[in-house]
């Protein structure tokens, strides 16, 4: 380093406005995610007709064993971000690299740890789920490959965690733009070639494992003076760490329970065939979700930094406007979705695949509680009510894989999207919303009042509106399309008279705010 370059305290004041650090993160999130949506969009019915349904099936099953490994993360992914959005927020360089080395050397040993375990599953698949013996040797190589991803991706995830926790997302929105292109032409270039599930699982896992170097660069043009040594690995640290992250890893136990362990009841109960099925409805609906929270997931180290500096007008005003803000976002969406579900199945993946239809409809109710409430549970975990949170999510999650298990074989994939809907619709609506309004002091009337209702009764006309038009509607993917786009212009028209002419205003002088300052969105660190 040259003499002339700048201490490490003067890379850790904030760059930009709030309002602007937001504006900029959310924006590229939200290209990250139509990027992403239009690529999974495009390449689910191409590796369906090119692998066949019992193939994306076997492997849609692999992969999702593969999702739950994230529990080993043990929390401590939100816990990084935290505490380097903390040491940011105090100014201190050495606490800040002593996270991020100690966190390192952890990743790296629970990495090891990781693949060990995917090697005892992919020799043991077939005592697992109801496959062929054919399947489970394609079943065993493709874990084998995806678990060198998931082994690295615990080490490298800290350069994330310390862009993340400079607020600096659109860095990491950016690489993760051209990772999905390059996984997308990987994976089509390797079914158009001739090539089987096992050397497409290699190529793509292989882009993926390039990226991970992109990320690290990012870290450190973000923050230059990042050191990750072993002499710097600090057990105090560690235990700082953990104090937070293990509320925050019941949290991800909890939601893997609520959101990921369906295709497994599925596997288990049913065989792998009906998880095709569930995947088509898994993947609109999870692509709805990741549309709908992109300002929630940018808020968290914003949160954590109102926190530290004691500024609770700040998180109540959060709370408010990041709850009507979410309501008005999903809702709109969810009801369009399931008033159009089946013409946009049938247009989209055919007639075989109609099973996902109540599917869809049913867990969009789910997305609509869980964004709808994204602020209210990002406040609860940031701002010291992380042990509550962690409570409640695990008594919801099992609460979901015991009703999912005892419904899935009278109801099939009905029961299993009810065994979902039920405990986390009673856990939103009666427990969470109600205890993040108590963290600010917010009366819950107000809230409802202000946060819900604009953003609810818009949707109302807007669904009698749609289901008076489906008569008349060919069905394609055009018209699909079209009606949706109708549907949003009309909502957004009503939601704009409901916050009234005062709120109105207010959001327009934001909005002109963040664009009188266009020329700083993407200022350098």
């Amino acid at each position: 380093m040259s003499q002339t370059a700048p201490p490490a305290e003067a890379y850790l004041a904030p760059k930009d406005h709030h309002l602007v650090t937001i504006a900029r993160n959310v924006s590229t999130r939200y290209l990250a995610i139509a990027v992403e949506m239009l690529v999974g969009f495009i390449m689910l019915p191409f590796n369906l007709r090119h692998l066949g349904q019992d193939a994306y099936g076997l492997w849609m099953l692999t992969a999702g064993i593969t999702i739950h490994f994230s529990v080993l993360d043990m929390g401590y992914g939100s816990a990084v971000v935290k505490f380097i959005a903390q040491y940011r927020a105090r100014r201190d360089a050495q606490a800040l690299n002593e996270i991020a080395s100690t966190m390192f050397f952890v990743y790296a040993a629970i990495g090891i740890a990781a693949y060990a375990v995917v090697l005892a599953l992919a020799f043991n698949v077939q005592h697992f789920f109801r496959i062929t013996p054919e399947q489970a040797q394609v079943a065993r190589w493709i874990l084998l490959i995806i678990g060198l991803n998931i082994a690295c991706n615990f080490p490298f995830s800290i350069f994330g965690g310390v862009i993340d926790g400079f607020q600096r997302y659109d860095r990491n929105n950016l690489v993760a733009i051209g990772t999905a292109v390059a996984v997308a032409t990987a994976n089509a270039g390797v079914l158009i070639a001739g090539y089987g599930l096992v050397p497409l699982v290699a190529a793509t896992t292989s882009v993926r494992l390039l990226a991970y170097g992109v990320y690290r660069l990012n870290a450190y043009r973000t923050y230059p003076p990042l050191r990750i040594r072993l002499a710097d690995f600090r057990r105090s640290r560690l235990r700082e760490v953990t104090g937070f992250s293990i509320y925050s890893s019941i949290i991800d136990w909890a939601n893997k329970l609520n959101y990921e362990l369906d295709e497994i009841v599925i596997g288990v109960f049913l065989g792998s065939a009906p998880v095709a099925v569930w995947a088509v409805a898994d993947r609109i609906i999870s692509g709805i979700q990741r549309l709908t929270n992109q300002v929630n997931g940018v808020l968290f180290p914003f949160v954590v930094d109102s926190d530290e500096t004691q500024k609770h007008d700040r998180l109540q005003r959060l709370l408010l406007e990041g709850t009507r803000l979410s309501v008005a976002t999903v809702v709109p969406i969810v009801v369009a979705l399931m008033i159009l579900a089946t013409p946009l199945v049938r247009a989209w993946v055919g007639e075989k695949m109609l099973g996902s239809v109540p599917v869809i409809e049913i867990l969009g109710i789910v997305v609509a509680l869980r964004v709808g409430n994204a602020t209210g549970t990002t406040l609860l975990k940031g701002a010291g009510r992380v042990r509550y949170l962690a409570v409640v999510n695990i008594a919801t999650g099992l609460a979901n894989a015991v009703m999912s298990a005892l419904l899935v074989k009278p109801f099939g994939l009905v029961g299993v999207a009810l065994g979902t809907l039920i405990p986390v619709g009673l856990s939103t609506i009666f427990v969470l919303f109600p205890a993040a309004c108590r963290r600010v002091d917010l009366p819950l009337g107000r809230a409802v009042r202000f946060a819900v209702w604009p953003g609810v009764w818009p949707a109302m006309v807007v669904a009698v509106a749609l289901q008076m038009a489906k008569p008349y509607s060919p069905g394609t993917l055009l018209a699909v399309g079209l009606e949706a786009v109708a549907a949003s212009l009309l909502y957004f028209a009503l939601f704009a008279l409901a916050i009234g002419r005062r709120d109105r205003g207010e959001y327009l002088a934001k909005a002109q705010a963040i664009l009188g300052r266009g020329t700083r969105l993407v200022p350098a660190s």
